[in-house]
């Protein structure tokens, strides 16, 4: 046992002595109670650490031991319907040890020891196997099914493999290299290190990830294995947000981490999900999430490694062939736990406190999204879709955290202070919001719509492009009505105004706690849309013929059409609420004799 002893305590931050072969990134075990630390630098004689639980007590003199062991992730069955700390802990495990305030220095493994799992093998005795490959499956929920995978540069042939009910920890086969190697339900993989994908593996992002939002969906869409920044000032809907996210998204597996936001609201999610049920299955939602609670009450420097344990199970999952969605609330937290232990170190800041390698560590963070060709055999695809929550301090989109993050992301969804205090949710601002894989997935979506029997739907790139369009005249109208009043604007103007209207209440204000508005399917998101800009573009050509603006304004169908996505009734009610407003003007156009 390698014991070395304490001579410094900064906070999270120690120094010691007395250990001359420690390694940069070694766990090591402080004090009496073992608390855990990882190792941020090493010199001639002492070495720092950051310790992942509070260092009240500590003294100088006390041991500290190292493990010999990098901070790991454990993968395997299990990991799914969890609900860990920071480092990976079970959290309620933590919390049958030691009650609701949970103590310093208990230990957990991340994986149960005692649960078995049916193991079904894929590959016989003598084939030969390598990294990556997968061996063999286990049930781990009714809609997940685990490949058990051969871990990353490991190869040989199989001597024995079996069949049956086993636990992490059991055997269920065995190699043959040189030497026998056992292999196991589970695998550890070190948390800093990005797990590798097959060579020249990158895909390029074509497929889109659906989350039934439709101000993304149509408006900002981000890719599956793309990266989006959602920044916002206090009050303005992130956490509820990615909430939706996570509930409503298309991906196979959801990894949510709290990094250092409100306990609260981090017990609405623990409470939440186990009641959800995931759309797409009818099963409980929880059967495909992690969760990592790690919130502003727990240690400051476990938000850091919180991050990377949960990009790592991403990428485990996204090694089986799967789609992930890893929602990060709130990278600024994660920032600013950086800038602490930064300044601890004695490390000289640069803008704003934060250390000169933040963009560094930001765009480690983020470049681990992707969708990639696995490693071995059998081919599959996988992807990991990172979206990370930003806080910026006074809803300054110019600090640090926020201007490099959009660096390194190609979605910006900007939450507006201003929409959120006028009760518009998403609070997604359509002029300062951007997608640069738009101009690629929405002619996708098109094009699979109509493939798949939405003909009429073909055209979505020219109705997104109009809409957004018009919302770029209306704000300009609105800047001069407010001087001169709407009534002394011309018809053509106000109609645009009328069609923004139409826009932002009947198509981009969605309501998160309506049964029926929570998830709105890409079918009729794109056919709300449609009847919107059908309606615009018939009504201009009423406008051009002389038809006074309120005569449109007047009619009936238009409150239908803002609150047609409310109705149970779903498509159908949509495509009746069209044709009447169809029905409607040809009738103001018969009235004044103009052919449509």
């Amino acid at each position: 046992m390698r014991v070395g002893k304490l001579v410094k305590i900064s906070g999270s931050v120690i120094i010691g002595k007395g250990i001359p072969d420690i390694e940069i990134g070694e766990v090591i075990e402080v004090g009496d109670e073992g608390l855990i630390g990882e190792v941020i630098r090493v010199s001639e004689d002492v070495f720092t650490a950051q310790v992942y639980e509070p260092t009240s007590g500590l003294k100088v003199g006390d041991k500290v031991i190292a493990t010999g062991r990098r901070l790991v992730a454990e993968l395997g069955p299990g990991l799914l319907m969890n609900i860990l700390d920071g480092i990976g802990r079970p959290l309620e495990i933590l919390i049958k040890k030691s009650g609701p305030f949970i103590r310093r220095g208990i230990k957990a493994y991340t994986l149960p020891r005692d649960k078995k799992w049916h193991f079904k093998p894929l590959v016989k005795k003598g084939e030969k196997i390598s990294g990556g490959d997968i061996i063999g499956v286990a049930q781990e929920t009714p809609i997940v099914e685990h490949k058990i995978m051969v871990p990353p540069y490991i190869h040989g042939v199989v001597k024995e493999i079996y069949e049956g009910d086993f636990t992490v920890l059991d055997p269920i086969a065995y190699l043959e290299n040189g030497k026998e190697r056992p292999l196991y339900l589970m695998q550890e993989w070190p948390v800093r290190l990005p797990r590798p994908f097959a060579k020249d593996g990158r895909l390029p992002l074509m497929k889109p990830l659906v989350t039934g939002q439709r101000v993304i969906d149509i408006f900002f869409p981000v890719p599956k294995g793309g990266a989006a920044c959602i920044p916002g000032g206090f009050g303005t809907g992130k956490t509820v947000m990615l909430h939706q996210l996570a509930k409503w998204s298309d991906a196979k597996v959801v990894v949510y981490i709290g990094c250092g936001e409100r306990g609260n609201e981090m017990a609405e999610v623990l409470t939440d999900f186990p009641k959800l049920v995931d759309p797409r299955t009818k099963r409980p939602l929880m059967e495909r999430t992690v969760l990592i609670a790690n919130t502003s009450n727990m240690p400051v420097s476990a938000r850091e490694a919180s991050i990377y344990i949960g990009i790592t199970i991403a990428e485990y999952y996204r090694d089986m062939g799967y789609d992930v969605a890893l929602m990060a609330d709130s990278t600024s937290r994660w920032a600013e736990a950086i800038r602490e232990i930064a300044g601890r170190l004695g490390e000289m800041p640069v803008e704003r406190g934060f250390p000169a390698y933040l963009p560094d560590r930001i765009a480690e963070f983020y470049e681990r999204a992707g969708r990639v060709i696995a490693l071995g055999r059998p081919k599959r695809e996988g992807s990991v879709t990172v979206i990370g929550a930003v806080s910026p301090p006074g809803g300054d989109f110019n600090e640090p955290v926020t201007v490099h993050t959009l660096r390194f992301t190609g979605v910006f969804w900007a939450l507006d202070a201003d929409l959120a205090y006028s009760r518009h949710f998403p609070a997604i601002h359509w002029l300062k919001s951007y997608s640069v894989h738009a101009d690629v997935l929405i002619p996708t979506m098109a094009k699979d719509l109509a493939e798949s029997g939405w003909k009429e739907l073909v055209d979505l790139p020219r109705y997104r492009e109009r809409a957004l369009s018009i919302l770029s005249e209306a704000a300009e109208i609105e800047s001069i009505a407010r001087i001169i009043g709407e009534k002394a604007l011309p018809d053509d103007q106000r109609l645009i105004l009328l069609t923004a209207e139409l826009i932002k209440e009947g198509f981009l204000r969605q309501f998160a706690f309506d049964e029926v508005d929570a998830f709105c399917p890409l079918e009729k998101q794109m056919l709300i849309l449609k009847i919107i800009i059908d309606f615009h573009e018939k009504a201009t050509k009423l406008i051009s013929n002389r038809v006074p603006v309120d005569k449109i304004s007047s009619l009936p169908v238009i409150s239908k059409m803002m609150r047609m996505k409310f109705d149970p009734r779903g498509i159908e009610y949509v495509k009746s609420v069209g044709e009447e407003a169809m029905k409607s003007l040809k009738e103001i156009a018969e009235e004044y004799g103009i052919s449509m």
